[in-house]
């Protein structure tokens, strides 16, 4: 559990201070979210391939070094003096980390019988959210109070620990024992990192460079299109595939797959709206907007105990569908904000959505991954965990994108009623007219007067965007319904029996 929670605690508490690492380091805010999606993508790479890499690595071994790199990289990520070098030691976090939650997840299904494997993945998720709790309000007290920088050295001792506590405890299985695989697949693994990386630069610079109508964003999805097709044939017809794709045969892991990585969207979406949206707008610290944050995880964690002991008993397509139903109602609660909201305007939805993910998180893993044969897991794991990181980094720069783009049509559309035809705007304009003249010099009062209305254009126009991007992963929510219909129904009654032999 330690692995994980260090993972999730570290991505946490930087959603808190992109706006102070923008100041820091002189980007703009669209900007900073690299540092996000950075170490996402690098850590998509990683993911499907963790499973061959413990088996030709050895498993205790590699999640020891991936331990070691992720807090190394920590500790380049907060003596960095640059964006760029930023970045580059979140690639390394992320290349680090990328393996920490499937392994962990793996090391886990296969410690239990599948009839007792809902409540061991619940009591694994309770420590897990545990990291959401303390990680935004720890994240801002931190970077009010210090640096964001310390946001990243607090991973030292976790690292620590967490490498002497696997190192006593975790052995490897006999079926990793003496099966070292006899080559690397360095051709897949080209493949998938060249169609992974194309892909988040265009995420990134995008917006920047006004996606497809920069001649290099062309050439890129090209190249990302044609290494992601090349990838998936070689993985299907290669004898020792770095990725084993044919663990989509399993319906219940294809719809599980998609499942995760829509979760992926609205999750890492929304946690990185609401802090811009708090400290953007409306002027709290991060340490604020921490705490608004902090919600979610009470939630989940006061739901988890009873997620756990349901799996397995109601039937998952019903807490599947209800929380993806909550998820959505939470999201729709936050369309409602505007420019005078409180903090428990944002926390009441934050408590509803971590009883949503909770219902969430559990039943999907355990029914897309607990299906498959012991042997697969691993990699079932990676591949699993990736779509929702591909889902959580393309939603961030997506969604960005999306509040950029709607903040300018919003302000258009509002500009063109500020007219002197309009009679609400020339009593409006008098009244702020004669309110600065009555404190300045009458010279100055009209400037003053129309630089007021057009800020405050500026506000509601990126607040409608912020209203439009939280409907819009609501209504993503809702079809979710849907899909976790498409699962096929297992007998609860009869535990499935292992394959694999002894």
């Amino acid at each position: 559990m330690l692995p994980t929670f260090m993972e999730v605690l570290d991505t946490t508490i930087v959603t808190v201070a992109i706006p102070h690492i923008a100041g820091s380091l002189s980007t703009s805010n669209s900007e900073a979210t690299w540092v996000l999606t950075s170490y996402l993508v690098s850590n998509a790479i990683v993911l499907p391939a963790s499973g061959w890499l413990a088996l030709y690595f050895g498993r205790k071994r590699f999640l020891m070094a991936c331990i070691v790199l992720f807090t190394l990289s920590s500790i380049m990520s907060g003596a960095a003096w640059s964006l760029g070098m930023l970045v580059t030691a979140r690639v390394f976090q992320g290349a680090g980390g990328g393996a920490l939650q499937p392994l962990s997840q793996s090391i886990l299904l296969e410690s239990f019988p599948p009839q007792k494997r809902g409540m061991a993945m619940a009591a694994f998720a309770i420590g897990v959210v545990f990291a959401p709790i303390i990680g935004p309000t720890l994240g801002g007290w931190i970077t009010d109070n210090y640096t964001w920088r310390w946001a990243f050295y607090i991973n030292i001792p976790i690292g620590v620990l967490a490498i002497l506590m696997i190192r006593t405890f975790i052995e490897d299985p006999p079926y990793i024992m003496g099966k070292k695989p006899k080559t690397i697949d360095w051709t897949g693994f080209g493949f998938m990192a060249v169609a992974l990386a194309t892909l988040q630069v265009i995420l990134d610079k995008g917006q920047q460079d006004n996606w497809f109508a920069a001649a290099w964003i062309r050439w890129f999805a090209v190249i990302s299109a044609v290494s992601l097709i090349a990838f998936i044939i070689w993985e299907l017809r290669t004898k020792e595939p770095i990725v084993r794709l044919r663990v989509f045969k399993n319906r219940n892991f294809a719809v599980g797959t998609l499942l995760i990585t829509l979760v992926g969207v609205a999750l890492y979406s929304a946690i990185t709206l609401i802090p811009l949206f708090l400290q953007t707008l409306l002027g709290y610290t991060a340490m604020e907007s921490g705490l608004a944050l902090s919600p979610r995880g009470i939630g989940a964690l006061m739901t988890m105990p009873v997620v756990g002991y349901l799996t397995g008993k109601v039937d998952f397509r019903k807490l599947i569908g209800s929380g993806f139903f909550l998820v959505a109602v939470s999201l729709w609660l936050l369309g409602d904000i505007n420019l005078q909201i409180s903090i428990w305007d944002v926390a009441f939805p934050q408590v509803l959505q971590g009883v949503g993910l909770s219902l969430l998180f559990v039943p999907l893993a355990t029914v897309a991954v607990g299906t498959l044969e012991q042997k697969e897991m691993g990699n079932a794991s990676g591949v699993f965990n990736l779509m929702r990181n591909v889902g959580g980094s393309a939603g961030i720069s997506l969604l960005v994108t999306y509040l950029a783009r709607r903040a300018q049509t919003n302000q258009m559309s509002m500009l063109s009623r500020l007219t002197p035809f309009t009679l609400f705007y020339r009593y409006r304009l008098a009244g702020l007219r004669n309110y600065f003249a009555s404190r300045t010099a009458p010279a100055g009062s009209i400037k003053k007067a129309e630089l007021f209305v057009y800020n405050s254009l500026l506000k509601q126009s990126q607040l409608l965007s912020y209203v439009q991007a939280f409907r819009f992963l609501a209504f993503v929510c809702l079809v979710c319904i849907a899909g976790a219909l498409l699962f096929k129904k297992i007998k609860s009654s009869r535990p499935r029996r292992d394959r694999t032999p002894a």
